[in-house]
């Protein structure tokens, strides 16, 4: 029953990661940890400027958004 409920519970945990990331809600997180490692003297952007930068690339290339 243990093994089942390990099972669920993992399965639960990996759906949510899988759709945070697919949704950019980790997106902040992964680029200040990403700085904070490459660049450890630079001080990252606000998390409003890195939104904001992130929308405007997207406008600029769309790639494969629906609009």
């Amino acid at each position: 029953m243990r093994a089942m409920l390990d099972l669920v519970l993992r399965t639960g945990r990996g759906i949510r990661w899988y759709m945070t990331t697919l949704m950019g809600d980790t997106a902040y997180a992964t680029y200040v940890a990403h700085q904070r490692r490459v660049h450890p003297n630079e001080e990252p952007v606000t998390e409003r400027q890195f939104w904001r930068q992130k929308m405007d690339d997207q406008d600029r290339n769309p790639g494969a958004r629906c609009c």
